[in-house]
C-alpha cells in the first residue's frame, strides 16, 4: 500500500472520529488530565469514580469521562488540552499543578476542578473562600506547622537520628514552606535538618549522594509535579543508596518506598466528584470555595523496612492505616 496514501486515509479516520466525538451528547462530557502515565494514579480515579456513584453517575451511561496523560512531559500538556477543548468537554479535572497551570493558561471559560497542592500560592484563584475565576477544587497542600509530623515519624522509626535530609524543588512555595516549619521544630527532636535542591530529574541523583555523604539517617521527599513525575526514579534512588525515606503520597510507597504520611488522595478524589456535580448543575468555579485535605495517612512498607535492615517500632505501627507486608 502508498504509504502516503496510508498515512493521509489513517488521518482522515482520526479526524472523523475525533469529529464524531466532539458532537452534542445527552450526558456530559468530563476531561480528566494527568500529568504522569495511565495507571499511575489509581487511588485518585478510584476515589473519583467512588465519588461519582455516590452522586448517582454511572461511567460511559449517564456521564463520559475523557482521560488523558501527558507522561511526565510539560509540553505535551497543551496539546492534550486543546484535544479535550475540541471534544467539547463540559468542564476539565486537572491533576496536579503542573496540569491545572497549563489549563489556566489555555482556557478561561471552561470550568476547572483541580486537585493541586497550592490553589493560592499557585494564583490559580484569588481567595480559597471565594476563588473568583474558572477554577476551583481541593488542595492537597498541608496547613502550618504540618512538616514537623514528618520529623516526629522520622525520630519515632529512628530513636538514634541526628540529622534529616530533605530533598526539595525551591520554586514551590508549600515546599518551602513546609522546610521551614521542620528547620524550627528540628532542634526540640534532637534533630538537625539539611536541605537539598532538585530542579531536574539529574539532581535527584545527586541530591541522594549527598545525604548519603552526610550519613543522615533518613530523608524527607517533598512532593511536587517534578518529584511525583520521577517518582520510580527517586524510590529507586533512595534504595540504591539504602536510605529511609518519607514520602508526601502513599504512590511512592505503593511503587516501593519505604513510609508516606500525607492526605488521602482517594478522598480527595472522591470530594472533587462533588464538585464535578454541582458545575453540571449549573454552579460556577468562582462561587465554590477550595477545600483542604480532611483525611491523612500514614502507609508503611514492611518489606522496604526489611531490605533496608530497619525495624519499625510497634507503636507506630499501631499508628499506620495500612502497613503492606
Amino acid at each position: 500500500m502508498n504509504r502516503r496514501a496510508f498515512v493521509t486515509g489513517l488521518g482522515a479516520v482520526l479526524a472523523a472520529a475525533l469529529a464524531a466525538r466532539a458532537q452534542p451528547r445527552k450526558a456530559p462530557v468530563v476531561g480528566y488530565l494527568g500529568y504522569d502515565a495511565p495507571g499511575s494514579d489509581p487511588t485518585g480515579i478510584a476515589g473519583l469514580r467512588d465519588g461519582l456513584r455516590e452522586l448517582g453517575y454511572v461511567e460511559n451511561q449517564n456521564i463520559f469521562i475523557e482521560y488523558r496523560f501527558a507522561e511526565s512531559q510539560d509540553d505535551r500538556l497543551a496539546a492534550l488540552i486543546r484535544e479535550l477543548m475540541i471534544l467539547k468537554v463540559d468542564l476539565l479535572l486537572a491533576q496536579g499543578t503542573a496540569v491545572t497551570a497549563a489549563a489556566k493558561r489555555a482556557t478561561a471559560t471552561i470550568p476547572i476542578v483541580a486537585v493541586a497542592g497550592d490553589p493560592l500560592g499557585s494564583g490559580f484563584v484569588q481567595s480559597l473562600a471565594r476563588p473568583g475565576g474558572n477554577i476551583t477544587g481541593l488542595s492537597t497542600g498541608q496547613a502550618a506547622n504540618f512538616g514537623g509530623k514528618w520529623l516526629e515519624i522520622v525520630k519515632a522509626t529512628i530513636p538514634q537520628a541526628s540529622l534529616v535530609g530533605v530533598i526539595l524543588n525551591p520554586t514551590n512555595r508549600s515546599s518551602v514552606e513546609r522546610l521551614s516549619e521542620m528547620e524550627s521544630v528540628a532542634p526540640s527532636l534532637g534533630l538537625r535538618v539539611m536541605s537539598h535542591v532538585v530542579k531536574k530529574s539529574a539532581d535527584i541523583d545527586d541530591a541522594f549522594v549527598a545525604v548519603t555523604r552526610a550519613h543522615v539517617a533518613a530523608v524527607v521527599i517533598m512532593a511536587d509535579p517534578l518529584v511525583v513525575g520521577e517518582k520510580a526514579h527517586v524510590v529507586k534512588a533512595a534504595a540504591a543508596h539504602r536510605v529511609p525515606a518519607i514520602y508526601g503520597f502513599r504512590e511512592f510507597v505503593d511503587a516501593g518506598g519505604l513510609m508516606s504520611y500525607g492526605a488521602n488522595l482517594a478522598d480527595l478524589w472522591r470530594r472533587a466528584a462533588t464538585y464535578v456535580d454541582r458545575i453540571l448543575k449549573g454552579a460556577k468555579p468562582a462561587d465554590l470555595p477550595v477545600e483542604e485535605p480532611r483525611k491523612f495517612e500514614l502507609i508503611i512498607n514492611l518489606k522496604t523496612a526489611k531490605a533496608l535492615g530497619l525495624t519499625i517500632p510497634p507503636s507506630l505501627l499501631l499508628r499506620a492505616d495500612q502497613v503492606i507486608e
